[in-house]
């Protein structure tokens, strides 16, 4: 008798271990995918905050982070996001209004004044409306604008740039699509689509002049050992922005959207701080490894980009009074 009951209790105790286990392990397996899709570099500063924001929020998610573009090819991600192929990315505004072409007015160039304009903007309700129509007509949450830095035109051929007019016939490096074409254009040059993994080894083979990024972009992927000058024309304020899909979103509960926003807000924060700091830095560094750093008649090249978006189809599109709300955010 006293064997059977300690048989019993054996086997009551380890029925309750192998549920106890399965629950841990359905815990587990509960907690929701979020493959995040990126073509920066896992070295940029934005990597290191999207570790950041991971680990504020990994006892809810399961995140899988894909760099350099090896999970999607850049300007893939946004219809990956709308197939439920993927769950997160940091999409190029310029990506959502080939969908929505009403946020072309969100990728003109001199359109955001600095790094804090554009936090400003996004924050308030021109930025409300902006991501309420990529919610609705997108199904993607934007959690918010991730500044990386002024693009400044990046060239190989040592000419002196002073005006657009200058920039004629130069083969400028442009993402593809017509939003980027127009900004090229705007800045006097040819635009060249050109994959952003694929921009090195085009200008060091002179498949193209030049390239425009930030500066702490072109720093990490070592485009002044292939160029000889840096033209500062500040000609647009470069962010990316940080999303998640809408059925994600909205199988959070709110306290969970609360928190899922606030490690977003976090790691904006603080890759924002990194890249000012660094672009102050990087002017310097650049004239101690032998390039010509300076700035050109930066109003000719800002008259001249606005007259070619006024000029452009994609102007028709801008919401009314939506340039003049954006110029007004102080």
């Amino acid at each position: 008798m006293h064997i059977s009951v300690i048989r019993s209790l054996t086997a009551v105790v380890a029925g309750a271990a192998l549920a106890l286990g399965a629950g841990h392990a359905a815990m587990a397996q509960s907690k929701p995918k979020l493959r995040f899709s990126a073509v920066i570099s896992e070295q940029d500063i934005r990597a290191e905050a999207i570790k950041m924001f991971a680990a504020d929020i990994k006892n809810d998610f399961d995140f899988e982070p894909f760099f350099n573009g090896t999970l999607f090819k850049q300007g893939t991600e946004l219809v990956a996001m709308q197939r439920n192929n993927l769950e997160m990315a940091i999409l190029p505004p310029q990506d959502i209004s080939k969908q929505i072409p009403a946020w072309s007015i969100m990728t003109a160039a001199y359109l955001f004044r600095d790094a804090d304009h554009l936090r400003k903007t996004f924050k308030g309700d021109v930025g409300k409306e902006m991501n309420k129509l990529a919610r609705d007509q997108l199904g993607v949450q934007i959690l918010g604008p991730v500044y990386f830095g002024t693009r400044q035109v990046n060239l190989k051929p040592n000419k002196k740039i002073t005006t657009p007019a200058d920039m004629a016939g130069i083969k400028l490096r442009m993402p593809p699509g017509e939003v980027w074409q127009l900004l090229g254009e705007a800045m006097g040059a040819n635009p060249t689509p050109v994959a952003f993994a694929e921009v090195y080894t085009s200008l060091q083979s002179g498949a193209i002049d030049g390239q425009d990024n930030p500066l702490p972009n072109s720093r990490v992927m070592k485009f002044h050992e292939v160029t000889t000058q840096f033209v500062l024309t500040d000609h647009l304020v470069g962010y990316d922005l940080l999303s998640v899909s809408a059925k994600i979103w909205d199988a959070m509960p709110a306290a969970k959207q609360a928190a899922f926003q606030a490690a977003a807000d976090k790691a904006i924060d603080w890759s924002t701080a990194k890249h000012v700091d660094q672009e102050k830095e990087l002017v310097a560094y650049f004239k101690s490894q032998g390039l010509q750093v300076y700035a050109p008649d930066v109003a000719a090249f800002r008259a001249n980009a606005q007259k070619k978006y006024q000029e452009s189809a994609f102007a028709k599109d801008w919401p009314k009074g939506m340039l003049e709300r954006i110029n007004a955010v102080k």
